[in-house]
């Protein structure tokens, strides 16, 4: 897609806060969206992947303890792990800890490849160090106003 360019000076007096806020609504809808088409919330995404990575490392309370800074929608958790087990996805062993059946990683990776597909267009005609400096800059903005700017542990 094609953009209209414009002078240095008319993209520094942009609104950081409007084009920061209506890539967030885009990403997040665009990433919402695929999942939806697999009845999933970014929440069963979140947990699918961290209990992927390190199957029985988790348990309820510290995943939802993990999860909920990056919940904005009011999701209970309670009823995304109770779903995920109900469609037989994910297991909780006796002492509480959840690992992933093999229909739950065949979902997972489903929804990965649909999550990859909205990266991929997300990407499109912006070179790799466009993106880093990006990312930098908006994890600057972020400490600058006393948030966390390092990346997601």
């Amino acid at each position: 897609m094609e953009l209209k360019e414009y002078t240095q000076e008319e993209l520094a007096a942009q609104p950081i806060g409007q084009w920061s806020g209506e890539t967030y609504r885009r990403v997040v809808g665009a990433l919402r969206g695929q999942l939806g088409v697999e009845q999933l919330t970014q929440p069963h995404w979140w947990t699918l992947n961290h209990v992927a990575g390190d199957g029985g490392r988790w348990n309820r309370t510290a995943l939802v303890e993990r999860l909920t800074p990056y919940e904005d929608l009011g999701i209970d958790f309670g009823e995304v792990f109770d779903d995920l087990v109900a469609r037989g996805w994910l297991l909780e062993d006796a002492e509480g800890r959840m690992t992933l059946t093999e229909a739950g990683e065949a979902g997972r990776l489903r929804a990965r490849e649909r999550n990859l597909g909205v990266h991929r267009q997300m990407h499109e005609g912006i070179a790799t160090e466009d993106y880093v400096t990006t990312i930098n800059v908006l994890r600057r903005m972020v400490a600058n106003l006393g948030g966390d700017g390092d990346l997601p542990g």
